[in-house]
């Protein structure tokens, strides 16, 4: 069995293969769905011996079957936001405290001390809905931030500026955790010099607005608040980590998160670093679901791991995804 101290405490890329390694084992053995996944592309557990011989289960699989890796009671379950009548995705969590583990230690490798910012979330479409994994992450760093000041805003949008602007005037690190069209509401209302505050998107449009790209997005974002560099946090419900940005859209990942890039016409092999394909995402966290996820997005990344997110996959471009007959 693996232990959190050991997801947690990942210090070199050995270190990480070794213990991914011992995952996929774990959950082969444990989790029938993507066990059932192997068996149907003929991957037997004993052939894996490197993070690339690992087959990543299609991210739509949380919206079809409950994927556990365990016989736990479920603590939480996170869902992904879907339209009405949209099938959504669910996360059954048997055990919360990773997720609390994991969002703490990458918010403090990122950041620094939780202590020393007021945190301000603009979160109205996830707040609107039970289950989001955003809001308990952001609702945990309120607390942990033992600042009065912290908090939710919805629609009172007056009050987010007055407070926004007394705390960056008075020297307070300020954390801005926003919805992308939320921020770009807030705009339209009042434009800022900030000195003192971190805008952090979440990315999401959720149907309000058109979709920009995010060089344009983040011009506008940068412009409209007076900031240098608007910072971005790339997490899902499938997921119990997160990858940050702290500017022009290149993510890291904490020590126990990785990416791979698969070819977008062959999802079983891998591009070479800069060029495009398909977000394949190894999160160790996700011991008791499953830690190898292909993912909807489109993404390259750079030879010291860091990543971009490009756009997503059309439904109709998803080649070697639609293993669904299972």
């Amino acid at each position: 069995m693996i232990h959190s101290q050991d997801i947690f405490t990942i210090s070199s890329q050995k270190q990480f293969e070794k213990i991914a390694l011992k995952t996929f084992r774990y959950q082969y053995e444990n989790n029938s769905v993507y066990r059932e996944f192997c068996d149907f592309l003929k991957v037997e557990k004993h052939t894996v011996k490197s993070l690339a011989q690992i087959p990543f289960l299609p991210i739509q699989f949380f919206k079809s079957h409950e994927v556990v890796a365990n016989q736990d009671v479920i603590q939480e379950t996170f869902t992904s936001s879907g339209t009405t009548g949209m099938i959504t995705s669910k996360h059954l969590v048997t055990d919360i405290s990773l997720y609390e583990q994991s969002y703490q230690i990458a918010f403090s490798t990122f950041y620094g001390n939780i202590e020393d910012y007021a945190v301000l979330a603009l979160l109205p479409s996830y707040l609107e809905r039970t289950g989001s994994s955003l809001i308990y992450m952001v609702k945990d760093l309120i607390e942990l931030s033992n600042n009065e000041h912290s908090g939710f805003y919805l629609h009172n949008h007056d009050e987010l500026i007055s407070k926004l602007i007394e705390l960056d005037n008075s020297g307070q690190n300020v954390i801005l955790i926003g919805v992308t069209y939320a921020l770009l509401d807030l705009l339209e209302k009042q434009n800022f010099q900030l000195k003192n505050t971190i805008i952090m998107e979440t990315g999401g449009m959720k149907g309000k607005r058109k979709e920009i790209i995010r060089e344009e997005l983040h011009n506008i974002l940068c412009k409209g608040f007076g900031v240098s560099s608007i910072h971005s946090e790339y997490g899902m419900t499938e997921l119990l980590s997160q990858a940050y940005s702290l500017g022009e859209g290149i993510f890291e990942c904490p020590a126990w998160m990785q990416v791979l890039i698969r070819d977008p016409e062959d999802a079983l092999t891998y591009v070479d670093y800069g060029k495009t394909g398909g977000v394949n995402v190894i999160d160790l966290a996700n011991i008791n679901s499953c830690s190898f996820i292909a993912t909807q997005d489109l993404g390259k990344k750079h030879s010291n791991n860091s990543f971009e997110i490009l756009g997503r996959f059309d439904n109709s471009d998803i080649r070697g995804c639609n293993l669904m007959v299972l």
